[in-house]
């Protein structure tokens, strides 16, 4: 937008109307295409081959992935001594990033929803494979299949995947807005549930960062505030 180019966005009908409305804001042409990311991602490509514009992946990027981690860089500087980070999971670009950054420092689990277990179902047999991609975070953390780009890397550094229910996600939403007003989407909440949920239980003194994302959510899912 700064550079005066012109951007074209592919996203599914499952997409927030919170985050259709913030890329129309933004000025992008928006195509919302498919009942899934997987969809969206199809049609992108095959507008992209037609137009020749440069393509830009949601997470099976190298540049994404590289953006995705500073997000890392940032947690270690701001939370030190950190002995676990729990990052939410969709197609792998965050923790994948994340995961790079720390390399081992510090351990990494990834949260995904019992819906759709992409990277839990790639790391089982070895390498990304199609996995459900349903549930109430399908907005974010739906996308088929984990990228080719970051496997490697989770396969190093993921010590491990936990999988959270629908209703643990709503009960993590519920009680960030509740307790410090942080209105987080399904998909951001998603770590929090972990820990509410006792899909992960830290040991005695473990220092745990949680990481919350996604500000996709309407007033709708906090009682209309």
């Amino acid at each position: 937008m700064r550079l005066g180019v012109r951007a074209k966005i592919f996203v599914p009908t499952v997409s927030s109307p919170t985050k259709v409305q913030r890329i129309r804001a933004y000025g992008a042409e928006l195509a919302i295409v498919g009942d899934r990311y997987a969809d969206a991602l199809a049609a992108s490509e095959a507008w992209g081959e037609k137009a020749g514009a440069l393509p830009v992946h949601a997470y099976d990027q190298t540049e994404t992935l590289l953006g995705q981690g500073t997000l890392g860089m940032e947690l270690a500087g701001q939370a030190l001594r950190l002995d676990t980070v729990l990052v939410p999971v969709g197609g792998g670009g965050l923790i994948g990033g994340i995961a790079g950054w720390y390399a081992g420092d510090v351990k990494i689990v990834g949260v995904e929803p019992e819906l759709a277990p992409t990277l839990s179902e790639g790391l089982r047999v070895g390498r990304p494979v199609d996995a459900p991609a349903g549930g109430i975070a399908a907005d974010s953390l739906a996308p088929r299949r984990v990228g080719e780009l970051m496997f490697p890397i989770a396969q190093a550094h993921v010590a491990q995947v936990v999988l959270v229910s629908d209703q643990a996600i709503r009960r993590a939403q519920d009680a960030l807005w509740s307790t410090v007003r942080i209105a987080a989407e399904p998909g951001g909440a998603a770590a929090f549930a972990a820990i509410l949920s006792g899909a992960y239980a830290p040991r005695t003194g473990e220092r745990v960062g949680v990481l919350v994302s996604g500000g996709n959510s309407t007033a709708v899912d906090f009682g209309g505030l």
